[in-house]
């Protein structure tokens, strides 16, 4: 490693709004040095955001590839010419291998709109909905194998209120997202959440955990 700030890639395939939360973080608090911005959609906005922020950026089309695990291997390859300590997904929509996972398990991050292990998966405000939850909310967590089911880093909720849609829901959960992302990855990268035999250390995990209305 070049210096002691631990270093990100970030892993993006659309317009990248976590990814410039992340961005705006790093450089306010030096917490952690992004590395680079990988987007397996060529037209993804988030890579704009990126050059714009003077980082290096590259196109890896997942079209292009006849299988996942091809893809996910050149994708670790793209990864590793950085040596991160951090592997972030922000907004990245492709479900990746368990050979993929199990590289970077304990070190590869996503935030999901849902309070998990709630509504995993897609349509999560829809599945709020339906399911009648008086609150609902967004997750940073590790990811393992199964898929929106690794160890719960931070977790930020919000009243369902009266006339609440999918959308509305949207709009709010992402404001959410903003703010405990970089939290929650600072909090990883500073070493203040760790993993103690393949769990992260649940008081701090715990402490964490906070509500907004």
């Amino acid at each position: 490693m070049q210096n002691s700030t631990p270093s990100v890639v970030i892993l993006i395939s659309g317009r990248g709004s976590n990814l410039n939360a992340l961005i705006d973080h790093a450089k306010q608090t030096g917490a952690y040095q992004i590395r680079a911005v990988i987007s397996n959609r060529p037209a993804a906005a988030g890579l704009a955001l990126a050059q714009l922020a003077g980082l290096d950026t590259s196109i890896l089309d997942h079209t292009e590839y006849e299988s996942r695990e091809a893809f996910d291997a050149a994708l670790a390859g793209l990864i590793d010419q950085y040596q991160p300590d951090w592997v972030v997904l922000a907004g990245f929509m492709r479900v990746l291998t368990d050979g993929f996972v199990n590289r970077y398990l304990g070190r590869l991050v996503n935030i999901h709109p849902s309070l998990l292990p709630a509504f995993p998966g897609l349509k999560t405000h829809q599945q709020a909905l339906d399911a009648g939850v008086r609150v609902h909310g967004v997750t940073v967590h590790l990811v393992t194998p199964k898929l929106d089911h690794g160890p719960i880093v931070d977790q930020a909720l919000l009243q369902v209120l009266p006339g609440d849609t999918a959308e509305t829901l949207a709009t709010r959960v992402l404001a959410l997202e903003h703010e405990i992302y970089p939290r929650a990855l600072a909090a990883l990268a500073s070493g203040q959440i760790k993993m103690v035999n393949g769990q992260l250390d649940g008081t701090l995990a715990t402490a964490l955990v906070h509500a907004i209305q």
